[in-house]
């Protein structure tokens, strides 16, 4: 079941539906006034401000202090708005498709988008604490660049992305220097408890993995060896693919600087893929937590 855009204009048809929405998730029906300790509190809206006030003794509370809110200009309504078309599209949006559909200037929709990729990984990270026991794929790939073709020039040329996915569980893409096991291996120890099942192709990094506790299994790809009964890589691999077609058709290009909140927001939409419903609500969760940026 989708989240249609219907939906959502009914339900945060403008600022005060928004400005109420954030506060009812940071603080609650029921919840005690942070200056008299009332409980409940009850708080009226301030006109013209982004503030309540409460209804005892007049304390004056900001739901959007600490949020990426705080300091923007741009109507919470635009914002919203933002955040359901990086949620429902399977691709994302460019800042060029953010500037045309929201009307604001190409450096606010850049803001923007930048700003809401940062909460998706916060989102992953808070729902995904590490490291993880179970069954694993790991692999990395190369992206950027202009140098087509094999050999040192290739790689030096690009940015390399390690991908770390769990069967049934969450991915975690993350940009690392190189491929080499002093980069590499760290990662997974960071990720993945010792004992897991770890799959990986032939690359000689990973071989210190089976010395250091994990269950590994390093599958043949230049043999032509795909799989090995439960054991392989598809599932990162496939990542990959949509990661790649993704950048190229909706954003053309990306930098090395920024690459990184790219591979968070497609891991977000991986990892919420089966309930595309709620993800909205649960990136507006994200945004709500004053501890999020």
């Amino acid at each position: 079941m989708k989240y249609t855009f219907i939906q959502f204009k009914e339900q945060y048809p403008n600022d005060d539906a928004c400005l109420e929405s954030i506060k009812q998730r940071r603080f609650g029906e029921g919840s005690a006034c942070p200056s008299c300790g009332v409980v409940p509190a009850k708080f009226h809206r301030i006109t013209g401000r982004r503030a309540y006030a409460c209804q005892d003794c007049g304390h004056h509370v900001y739901p959007c202090a600490g949020t990426i809110f705080e300091h923007s200009s741009t109507p919470l309504t635009l914002w919203f708005h933002a955040m359901y078309l990086m949620t429902s599209t399977r691709n994302g949006v460019s800042a060029k498709e953010l500037q045309r559909q929201l009307g604001v200037t190409y450096k606010c929709a850049w803001r923007i988008g930048h700003q809401l990729r940062i909460l998706m990984a916060a989102r992953d990270a808070a729902n995904n604490p590490t490291p993880r026991e179970g069954h694993f794929e790991i692999d990395e790939t190369y992206v950027g660049g202009k140098v087509k073709g094999k050999g040192r020039r290739f790689v030096k040329n690009k940015a390399v992305v390690m991908g770390i996915v769990q069967r049934g569980g969450a991915l975690t893409g993350k940009v690392v220097r190189n491929n080499k096991a002093e980069t590499l291996v760290p990662v997974v120890m960071d990720t993945i408890e010792p004992g897991s099942i770890v799959n990986t192709d032939e690359l000689s990094s990973y071989k210190p993995l089976e010395s250091l506790g994990y269950h590994h299994v390093a599958l043949n790809h230049s043999q032509e060896q795909w799989a090995l009964g439960p054991h392989h890589t598809n599932r990162i691999e496939g990542f990959w693919s949509h990661l790649k077609r993704g950048i190229s058709s909706t954003h053309v290009a990306v930098s090395k600087k920024h690459l990184q909140k790219y591979v968070d927001e497609f891991a977000f939409r991986y990892n919420n893929r089966k309930e595309p419903a709620v993800m909205f609500e649960r990136m507006l969760a994200q945004v709500s937590n004053p501890t999020s940026t």
